[in-house]
């Protein structure tokens, strides 16, 4: 019995410590490199480029399919002569007139949304109406109603632009936090103040993805316009330099006036969509 009332010794155990030198690994240089955004998509480009030249010479016919350098050397041609810049100012004058009535004309109908419950039932039926309707099918009414002529165009773009910037506009003021909009109620804001200070910056990613959905139909949808409203006036911008170098059979400098348009989509969005979502949503930390 006093054995097994006998207190077990204690055992300890001491652990040798070593200090270990940690070694400063630096990554490649391609490693690097390839960390970078832009080094990934000029890489994507390359690679793009690379496979259309090599599906060109592969089919070897230039009627269907121009190679790459050929559409470069067509590109640098046509903007040597003239004749390609004049038809980009020509069609970004058009859209700039068009998006920028389609964004004054989606803020109000978003901001008397969000101040009245009419109004959102008004926003919401028209959206649900003509937002499925697509832009281009309404060019021959606009050619009836306002003639040959700029405004028939401008009306299609405000309607490619119209309802994608409102409905995801109003879909951020929706998804706004309730306290944040109590807290501007507490402070007893005018209606414009409350959506200048709480609704627009609370749902400013919602209302940037808007912008960009609307940019994307409107580039598209003039494009798609100007090919008729090119051939019923005999001007027009980029769409109608497609058009009159097909008929001519220069299909290098069809390939040219398409790659001048992949061009300008990237431009925009890499040069002035992320710049805005750079010093706004990312700063505000609202990216997900």
């Amino acid at each position: 019995m006093s054995e097994l009332s006998a207190t077990r010794p204690e055992i300890f155990n001491e652990i040798e410590q070593r200090e270990f030198d940690v070694l400063a690994q630096s990554d490649p240089l391609w490693r690097k490199a390839f960390a970078n955004g832009a080094v990934r998509k000029t890489l994507v480009l390359v690679l793009l480029a690379l496979l259309w030249e090599s599906y060109a010479r592969i089919l070897s016919n230039p009627l269907l399919f121009p190679t790459f350098f050929d559409t470069v050397a067509a590109l640098f041609g046509s903007i040597v002569s003239g004749e390609l810049p004049r038809a980009a100012v020509y069609t970004l004058s058009l859209l700039l007139k068009g998006y920028a009535a389609g964004i004054v004309i989606a803020a109000a109908l978003t901001a008397f949304a969000s101040v009245s419950r009419f109004g959102a039932d008004l926003l919401e039926t028209l959206t649900a109406m003509f937002n499925p309707l697509p832009s281009i099918a309404l060019l021959p009414l606009a050619l009836i109603w306002f003639g040959l002529g700029q405004n028939s165009v401008i009306f299609v773009l405000i309607h490619a632009v119209l309802w994608a910037v409102a409905l995801n506009t109003y879909s951020g003021f929706k998804s706004l936090s309730p306290t944040l909009k109590m807290v501007g109620q507490n402070y007893g804001l005018s209606a414009f103040g409350y959506i200048a200070r709480i609704l627009i910056p609370g749902a400013f990613p919602s209302i940037l993805t808007g912008l960009k959905v609307g940019w994307a139909f409107a580039w598209r949808t003039l494009i798609a316009a100007e090919l008729v409203f090119g051939v019923s006036s005999g001007s027009g911008g980029l769409g109608w330099f497609v058009f009159e170098k097909k008929n001519q059979l220069l299909i290098p400098d069809v390939f040219a006036g398409l790659l001048t348009v992949i061009l300008f989509g990237l431009a925009v969005e890499n040069l002035i969509f992320r710049v805005i979502e750079k010093r706004t949503v990312r700063r505000w930390g609202m990216a997900t």
